[in-house]
Order: structure tokens, then sequence, then C-alpha cells
């Protein structure tokens, strides 16, 4: 059974969404912490909606490099919120920001007409230094945890970047061809004031923040074209058709169709059906093709069907081979940019990209 089948006060709704600006790790928000970042975000939301502080059932929050501590019940103590709202903080990496909306989403499929605050919050910026304890009790730091065993290979994301450009065949020209479109749209979009609606103002000891600074006006062909190879020797994966780390946040408020009627919501996204898969560790970023082709299937759509697709552009070669399995025409997604601009706030991005869609 699909959403769409069920009573009104199971049936799972985005009626709100908001993000911070996506700005460069080490840049205008080095100074805040992620819950600090994220409080803002979940103030707005609750403003926009006009729901209760005391109203909301539970705070799901994604997040990948933090540390620890159960960020979403600290996120929202510093928004405001009162004691008596739990949270409940999900790590699945670079998902983990639309993870933490599937869960939030499924919960209200199960009844109860909650509401629910769910999203995403990166702070690369004060990530906390890690390491492991060795056996005479000194520290073993790490710059990355651990995503696999060994024996599986746990290579780096720019070398399973690599990976899948050359299994999918996605050359240079075309990966950088796409982070150009990106840039460009990310700009027009800005221009147009498209993204005036989802951004939270937050203030900062140099002043508030309210733009992205990722995307370029001076790039063109050329300049993407004198940047090298930067995993593998000879390879295609460039800092200049890969995203950079980035510090954001961002949160939807999911709740029952039900439940949006009494709230006054005017409109909103209805969660049909989600999915997940897991792939082959040195081609990690064809999952998402996977994923969506089982969600397809489910539904009995061809990809032609749909109408906006967000994606997260990581990396150019993952995008388009992604897209290409997918027999999706790549002028067709990300009509306002994607993380090739803005960059990648790992925990938040899957939660900005369903700000993107509403």
């Amino acid at each position: 059974m699909t959403a769409d089948q069920l009573p009104a006060d199971r049936q799972p709704v985005i009626i709100a969404a908001r993000r911070t600006a996506v700005r460069r790790a080490n840049g205008a928000f080095k100074e805040l912490r992620a819950h600090q970042l994220l409080a803002p975000v979940l103030v707005n939301l609750l403003a926009d909606t006009q729901v209760p502080a005391e109203a909301v059932t539970d705070v799901v929050i994604g997040n990948a490099v933090g540390g620890g501590g159960n960020l979403a019940r600290l996120a929202l103590l510093e928004a405001g919120l009162p004691a008596s709202v739990p949270g409940v903080t999900v790590d699945r990496q670079c998902g983990s920001g639309l993870d933490a909306i599937v869960l939030a989403a499924r919960l209200v499929a199960a009844g109860g007409n909650p509401v629910y605050l769910a999203g995403g919050v990166e702070s690369i910026s004060t990530a906390p230094l890690r390491a492991y304890r060795n056996d005479d009790g000194e520290p073993d730091f790490f710059a990355r945890a651990q995503f696999v065993p060994h024996s599986f290979g746990d290579p780096d994301m720019g070398v399973a970047a690599e990976n899948v450009a050359a299994r999918f065949a996605v050359s240079r020209e075309r990966q950088d061809a796409s982070a150009l479109r990106s840039h460009l749209r990310a700009l027009a979009a800005a221009k147009a004031g498209h993204f005036a609606g989802e951004i939270t103002t937050v203030e900062t000891s140099a002043g508030p923040v309210r733009d992205d600074d990722g995307p370029r006006a001076g790039l063109n062909a050329a300049v993407l074209n004198r940047f090298p190879p930067a995993f593998v020797q000879g390879g295609t994966v460039t800092a200049g058709n890969s995203c950079f780390d980035a510090d954001a946040a961002s949160a939807v408020v999911v709740t029952s169709l039900q439940r949006a009627r009494e709230l006054g919501a005017a409109d909103g996204l209805l969660v049909l059906t989600t999915d997940t898969a897991g792939v082959d560790p040195e081609l990690l970023g064809i999952g998402a093709a996977v994923a969506a082709e089982r969600l397809l299937q489910a539904r009995g759509l061809p990809a032609a069907s749909v109408d906006l697709v967000e994606f997260n552009e990581a990396f150019a070669s993952q995008t388009l081979a992604c897209l290409d399995q997918l027999g999706i025409d790549p002028e067709r997604a990300n009509l306002d940019g994607g993380a090739l601009a803005l960059g990648h706030a790992y925990g938040a991005s899957g939660a900005v990209l369903v700000t993107r869609l509403l």
C-alpha cells in the first residue's frame, strides 16, 4: 500500500521547507556549530506554519560528521522548543537529511496525526577531530570514517567517482559541461529570486548571512578544462567538476494530509513512496539510480513522466551516470543548479533537495 491509498490522517505531506544559505566550509559559518546553524531554520518553520512548538511530535535530523550527543535534541532546545519535544539523529552519511525526512513520513503513515520537523545539518567547519585509541592508549587520528571493511576496498569518494566515470563511460567533456550548467542555472535562479523564499537568514558575528557563495559568475569551459585530475592520475574527475565541502542546514515540516488541512496549508508535497539501495562500494555513486529505478517500477512510472528531478551533484560523473541509467535527460534535472555550484553540506544535502522541490 502506498501513501495515496491511506486515509487522510495517515497520508504524509511536506507543508513547509527552509534552508540556510550554503556556504563554503571555513567561511561565513565557521564560528557556528551544527546545532546553532540548524536552530534558526527550526524557528522559521514554526513561524511559517503557525505550528505551536509544543505541538511538535518529534524532531528528526540527519548529520554525518558532527560530535554526537543527539544533535537533533540539542538543536531543538537551542531553537527554544520546549523540553517536552524529543529529538532523534539519523546517520546515512550524505543521505542523512533525506533519510530523516523519509523516516518522518513513514512515522506519519503509521498513524496518530503527528507533526514532525525533519531534515539535516552539517558544519564541516566545526567537525570534531576524530581518533581511535591505540593499544598503547595513544590517539590514532583519522580524516574520515571507515565506510566499509577494508576487504571491500573502502575507496575515497573521488576514486569511487572515477570508477563510475570509467565503468559508465562518462567523459571529461560531459562532466565539465554538467558543472558549467549547474553554475549557470544556480546564478540564474538566484538572480530570479528562486531561492529567496527558502533561505533562512543566519546571524553571525560578521553580520547576517542569507546568500549562497558557491556559484561562479566567471566560470566557462576553458577555465574548467584547465583543472587537473584530482584523484587519479590521468583521470577525468577534477575539482572543477566535483562539489566543494560546505556548511548548511535544511529542514521541513512533515505531517498528515488531515493535519495539514487543519493548519490551513495551501499546498505541499505528498510523499507517495520511497526507496533506498546498497551497491558495490567501489561504485557507490550509482546507488541513487538503483533506488530510483525500483521506486519508479513500484509506481509503474516511466522516468520520462517525472516533471521535476533533484539529484545531489557530489560529482558530475556520478550524476550523469545515474541519469543515463534512468534514461533522464540531464537538461531536465536540477533546474536551479545543484551541489556542483552550491556546494555539498553532507548531512544537510538531501533536505536541501526536498526544499528545492517545494
